[in-house]
């Protein structure tokens, strides 16, 4: 199965698909690409200005993965639908999270 994310020595990177101003906060699907990247579904209710939708998505992804809002980061994507997130961590414990939700 191809994964939304790649794993680093003491991170992961997250690839997500943004929907802002999506009627509620919530992770809809995992969803590849027809090059076969894969990356997350992601609503959130927040609007695209000022970063809100973004720092909604982090606050989503943070309760959903249990993990502090500090140890997620935008590296990829500020303004566009696709992005890149920094997640630091044990990335076997974050992936294994991950896996767990994106399995059918």
């Amino acid at each position: 199965m191809t994964r939304p994310y790649r794993i680093f020595d003491n991170h992961l990177l997250l690839a997500i698909r943004l929907t802002p101003n999506g009627g509620r906060d919530c992770i809809d699907s995992m969803e590849t690409t027809a090059d076969g990247h894969a990356h997350l579904k992601v609503r959130v209710t927040a609007v695209p200005e000022k970063g809100k939708a973004n720092k909604a998505l982090i606050a989503l992804i943070s309760k959903t993965l249990k993990v502090p809002r500090s140890s997620i980061e935008l590296v990829s994507g500020d303004t566009a639908r696709q992005k890149i997130l920094r997640i630091a961590g044990d990335p076997e414990d974050l992936s294994n999270r991950l896996y767990e939700l994106i399995s059918p």
